[in-house]
């Protein structure tokens, strides 16, 4: 929807009281056809999908805060699929294909910046696994190739590249399709299509057990009053394992805290997003000109969204082994966001438990650049009750067969 200079200029003198809501701001019926539990990316795209592909508007997503300020709207909104096994990048590139026309999809500007992405490695060894990373993808059918390292430098002109540079690039992975987008859009721009097309959207609602009879699932019971559904989807990632855990289900997922940061806006110096193999660290630009920042986990198990100064300490100093340069900015924001974290470090999706209990969680590091073929996914199972074939390889069924698909080395991230 556009609006005119005049509108415009009329919302920001009386602050901002004239716009209609994105969504509407539902309240609970005593029953719906399907429920999703948790009001991020994944949560609101199963239920669009749910409405769009399948036909189902009697549907309702719960969500205990407030739509997006979970993991959603606490990531560092990298899309990428440069993985290493094909389960994988049938996953990853689904989401990226569909993240590449949501903006159209959804009528709503996500802001998707394709401006590639370089992995890059700084030894013989980390060489070999980007030239077996990049292998792989070619072998998928996914853009992807090695860099060397005269092309990879001339991509972070301001990388240091002197002869006492601790980490001097060697060369890397490059994906010309990855980049970023506004978390925040995806969010807001999911969760309005979903309400138009009938779906409830009910914020501060949060549910506090599974309601079972029979072996089926029936209902749930929330802090508004119990909800009837016989199809339940389970997307509130840190949150899930505790919520499956009341109908019986051990998920094999630990919680930690993955910190970023933001820097003050600096004028245009870099037109892609960076990952350093030797340091952990990752950043990128923003259009505004902050610097994005992130690294690895911080290995204490948690649920809280806070960062912390060892944390910080860590992935600055790593930043500042790859641009010295960088050392007077100053820093505006750090937080955490709290990421479910499986074994292999690859995600949880299909049935479990109770009939009708479908899980989609553990993404990790990987939570945001998947959210459209989760959603995708998920509303799949939750409407036909069988696994899409993208799904099934991720089913909670390989822990107990050992068809693990360990992606720590294609995350990028140790964890």
């Amino acid at each position: 929807m556009k609006y005119s200079a005049v509108t415009l200029a009329r919302e920001a003198v009386r602050g901002q009281r004239g716009w209609r809501p994105a969504w509407v701001k539902a309240k609970p019926k005593d029953a719906y056809d399907a429920i999703i539990v948790g009001g991020g990316g994944h949560g609101l795209a199963t239920a669009y999908c749910l409405a769009k592909t399948h036909g189902l508007t009697r549907v309702a997503v719960l969500e205990k805060g407030w739509i997006g300020g979970g993991n959603t709207g606490r990531n560092t909104t990298v899309i990428r699929s440069n993985y290493f096994y094909p389960e994988s990048v049938a996953l990853y590139d689904l989401a990226l294909r569909l993240y590449e026309g949501l903006s159209k999809e959804l009528n709503y500007n996500i802001m998707l910046s394709q401006r590639g992405m370089l992995i890059a490695a700084h030894t013989p060894a980390q060489m070999e696994i980007c030239n077996r990373i990049a292998n792989a993808m070619q072998l998928n059918g996914v853009d992807g190739r090695l860099m060397e390292a005269e092309e990879a430098a001339a991509k972070v002109p301001l990388a240091n590249q002197g002869a006492q540079a601790r980490y001097k690039l060697m060369g890397g992975i490059w994906q010309g399709r990855a980049g970023v987008a506004r978390h925040d859009a995806v969010a807001w721009g999911y969760a309005r299509a979903a309400s138009a097309l009938g779906v409830d959207i009910i914020e501060g609602c949060e549910v506090s057990d599974i309601r079972v009879e029979a072996g089926r699932v029936t209902g749930v019971e929330t802090d508004l009053g119990p909800i009837r559904t016989n199809r339940l989807g389970l997307a509130a990632a840190g949150a899930t394992p505790g919520l499956a855990a009341k109908v019986g289900v051990r998920l094999p997922i630990h919680t930690y805290a993955l910190q970023a940061f933001v820097s003050e806006p600096i004028k245009p110096i870099l037109n892609t997003v960076l990952l350093y193999l030797g340091t952990g660290t990752y950043l990128s630009q923003s259009d505004k000109g902050e610097l994005v920042i992130g690294g690895g986990l911080d290995r204490v198990p948690t649920h809280g969204q806070k960062g912390n100064l060892p944390a910080q300490e860590e992935v600055l100093s790593g930043l500042l082994e790859m641009f010295p340069s960088f050392g007077q900015l100053k820093l505006l924001r750090q937080w955490g966001g709290v990421v479910d974290v499986v074994p292999d470090s690859s995600p949880i999706l299909g049935p479990a438990g109770p009939d009708g209990l479908y899980l989609n969680c553990g993404w990790g590091t990987g939570g945001f650049k998947a959210i459209p073929a989760g959603g995708t996914l998920l509303a799949h199972m939750l409407a036909t009750g069988a696994h899409h074939p993208i799904s099934k390889p991720f089913d909670l069924d390989r822990f107990r067969t050992g068809r693990l698909i360990d992606e720590a080395a294609g995350s990028g991230i140790a964890h």
